[in-house]
């Protein structure tokens, strides 16, 4: 399981991670928190034997997506995402940027996953908004596809799309985010899945935020989803 950590303030963070580190050691960094703390909650994260995923969905110009996916690796994250709709050349682009890292210091830099739909679209918005034709199923698979064939080691997608991703890739890495345990709020989500159920499925990583990091007791929550998880089986 990996907790999003969308908290706004530092020590609220780090009080967070101290109770449930014990049941949770990989923590993700989204777009809000990095731009407010920067690297240094990457390190500090880090120094307290956390593993950081890097959510900032790059998606820019190749060589952009290269430096900027070099320097993620630099500063020691390990997994970070890029956004699928940048393509093929935008996506080689960051699996070259993280070899440079591995060629410069002989050791394994973070995994590089491709979003393919944000679990906040559904069928009209992909249709009526982004003007994608074709069933969400279908788009999601070609996101996939383009991304292995530009060497990105995973995907990040919703439930639904798990076993047609693993049908095409069994190797390939899924990691679900929208995980509501049946006890928790819907929020904003379209796309949205049980821990069960996710796993279940066949997600590797399950990202997991306000129904543990919103609860009255964070530690209760996480364990809750761990048992869940370990219910699974698989």
């Amino acid at each position: 399981m990996i907790l999003a950590l969308d908290i706004k303030e530092r020590e609220a963070i780090y009080s967070l991670v101290k109770e449930v580190l014990p049941f949770i050691e990989f923590f993700k960094v989204g777009a809000v928190i990095f731009t407010r703390f920067g690297p240094g909650l990457v390190y500090d994260l880090k120094q307290r034997g956390c593993k950081v995923f890097l959510d900032l969905k790059y998606h820019d110009i190749p060589n952009t997506v290269y430096e900027a996916c070099y320097q993620a690796a630099k500063i020691g994250v390990d997994m970070l995402t890029v956004h699928s709709l940048g393509g093929y050349k935008m996506m080689r682009s960051a699996m070259d940027g993280v070899k440079r890292y591995e060629d410069e210091n002989g050791k394994r830099g973070p995994l590089i996953l491709a979003v393919t739909i944000l679990t906040s679209i559904g069928e009209k918005e992909l249709h009526d908004e982004l003007l994608i034709k074709g069933n969400l199923k279908d788009v999601v698979l070609k996101m996939a596809e383009n991304a292995l064939n530009a060497g990105i080691d995973g995907v990040v997608t919703s439930q639904n799309e798990i076993s047609i991703i693993k049908n095409f890739n069994k190797d390939i890495v899924t990691v679900v985010p929208g995980i509501r345990p049946k006890w928790s709020e819907r929020g904003d989500q379209k796309r949205i899945t049980t821990p069960y159920e996710a796993i279940r499925s066949g997600a590797d990583y399950i990202v997991v935020g306000r129904p543990i990091y919103a609860h009255p007791h964070p530690k209760e929550a996480a364990i809750k989803i761990v048992e869940e998880m370990e219910s699974a089986g698989r």
